[in-house]
């Protein structure tokens, strides 16, 4: 079926996959009418005076009433009567999450759901994708006559004004219906292009952050390891999990073990390495694993999961290395975040620090069982190598030379037992954007009590730990999995006039 047939008609669905289906005609519709123009225009050494736009499609629904068949969800429906829509964009990325969305608006609300153009026109840049380069690739005059015949991006509506909290539509308006309008998710997937070398549609929805190199390269080997072919049917049964494994460049291997499956991708390693890369072990379904070197700092912590957030992941986790703040603790320990001492000075606009980042239980004690799991410690023993506290994250690599940090109260008065960098702003992140979070880390120094991070110390003890401690974090993601994400998806970070898409 065609909705093309009448191109200005709004078109009401009570199915979730026809309305996709209309989605995806929609937006291919304009996207195609638009590349189509770029293509004469950038061919071409005489403009066209007429200008060149098409729209993003919308999705709208009208509640007369707001009651919901299951209230155990955080997600789903609207919180009162009224009408709310939101902008579309990517469908090849969005597919099942949208499909999921309207599914359960029409389940709990028993309406259908409207889909049809909206007045917001998507910009050029946006419509060519990750993979072309307008600066680039096009002589200065066309650069110059771009805008007079294209639709740029407009940074006016490409805020986090819904996620903050903070948006109030006119009188009139509609309610939002998601986080983030189709502008601001495909801002930011352009933007993981370039922050991490992969393309946004191999990211999965469950994603590790690390910040040091040494997690990365056994998360490659482990990964490599599973994409091999094997002789023996259980191991091969066992690697079949996740079909392929993508790198920086989208340089992708399939899994040997699986068969209809692609070509390998042509090597693109020799290119430079992006600015905090990508790894992506991947499953048909979307729910393998992601895991990024962000490098150091809570900039680049903010940064990322700014990005990262518009994907809806079900789970991010923190596994890092920190400096143990307790007498007790013994190089090797790890440290279960259950809260968070903000000094990190990057999120202070959107999330004040005065503002509570709960722990979520589904987290917590996915992580405590798998640290158990792989230790083989179990009950009181699982104390000797874990404690349980306040971490406190700070914007200053160097703390330990500055007295006003050193001596903080703050410290004492909240009872942190680890002190980084990056921690903090992940979790609050999370909390911000409703993407389930938890931190895990290992001590690695202890400044306070004259164990500096040194470089033979240093180099020792990273080969020493670091591969049971991804080992746990492949396996929190994989229980976490298990749970579903409808229940991962906690109502903890929900707020009092919630947005209905998870």
């Amino acid at each position: 079926m065609s909705f093309m047939k009448s191109f200005n008609k709004v078109y009401k669905f009570t199915d979730a996959d026809e309305a996709v289906e209309c989605i995806k005609e929609l937006y291919d519709h304009s996207r195609q009418t638009l590349l189509d123009r770029f293509d004469e225009f950038s061919k071409s050494k005489e403009f066209a005076k007429e200008r060149a736009s098409a729209c993003y499609p919308y999705l709208r629904i009208k509640v007369e009433n707001a009651k919901r068949v299951d209230s155990r969800l955080s997600y789903g429906f609207v919180p009162r009567p009224g009408t709310y829509s939101t902008t579309l964009t990517r469908p090849d990325i969005f597919d099942y999450y949208y499909r999921e969305q309207i599914r359960l608006l029409m389940k709990n609300h028993d309406v259908p759901v409207e889909v049809g153009y909206s007045t917001i026109p998507m910009p050029i840049h946006f419509v060519l994708g990750e993979d072309f380069h307008v600066e680039g690739e096009l002589t200065p005059r066309h650069m110059e006559a771009l805008a007079n015949i294209f639709d740029l991006p407009d940074l006016s509506i490409m805020d986090d004004e819904i996620a903050n909290g903070t948006y109030h539509p006119a009188e009139g308006e509609d309610q939002p219906l998601s986080l983030f309008t189709a502008p601001r998710a495909d801002m930011s997937i352009l933007r993981l292009r370039h922050y991490t070398g992969t393309n946004a549609i191999h990211f999965q929805n469950y994603v590790i952050f690390t910040n040091y190199q040494f997690y990365i390269d056994e998360f490659i080997k482990i990964a490599h390891q599973t994409m091999q072919a094997s002789d023996d049917p259980a191991i091969r049964e066992s690697r079949s999990e996740y079909t392929a494994f993508v790198e920086p460049g989208n340089v992708i291997t399939y899994n040997k073990n699986m068969s209809g499956l692609p070509a390998d991708a042509a090597d693109e390693t020799g290119k430079r390495m992006p600015q905090m890369p990508a790894y992506h072990l991947k499953r048909a379904d979307g729910s393998g694993i992601t895991m990024v070197n962000i490098g150091v700092g809570p900039s680049n912590a903010k940064t990322i999961t700014d990005h990262i957030a518009v994907l809806r992941p079900h789970a991010w986790i923190m596994l890092g290395h920190c400096a143990g703040l307790r007498n007790s603790q013994n190089l090797g320990d790890y440290c279960l975040a259950h809260g968070y001492l903000r000094e990190d000075n990057v999120l202070y606009r959107d999330l004040h620090p005065s503002i509570p980042i709960p722990a979520l239980s589904e987290i917590q004690l996915t992580l405590e069982k798998a640290v158990s799991d792989v230790t083989g410690l179990t009950g009181y023993d699982l104390k000797k190598i874990m404690r349980t506290g306040t971490v406190a994250s700070v914007d200053d690599r160097n703390w330990e030379l500055r007295p006003s940090i050193r001596k903080n109260a703050r410290l004492s008065q909240s009872r942190a037992i680890a002190l980084d960098m990056e921690s903090g702003t992940i979790a609050a992140n999370g909390f911000r954007f409703r993407v389930p979070y938890g931190t895990l880390l290992c001590v690695s120094d202890k400044p306070l009590h004259g164990m500096l991070k040194l470089p033979g110390m240093a180099e020792n003890f990273y080969r020493q730990r670091v591969e049971q401690h991804l080992q746990i974090g492949l396996l929190t993601m994989a229980l976490l999995r298990d749970i579903g994400e409808d229940r991962l998806h906690s109502r903890k970070l929900r707020s009092f006039n919630e947005v209905a898409f998870q």
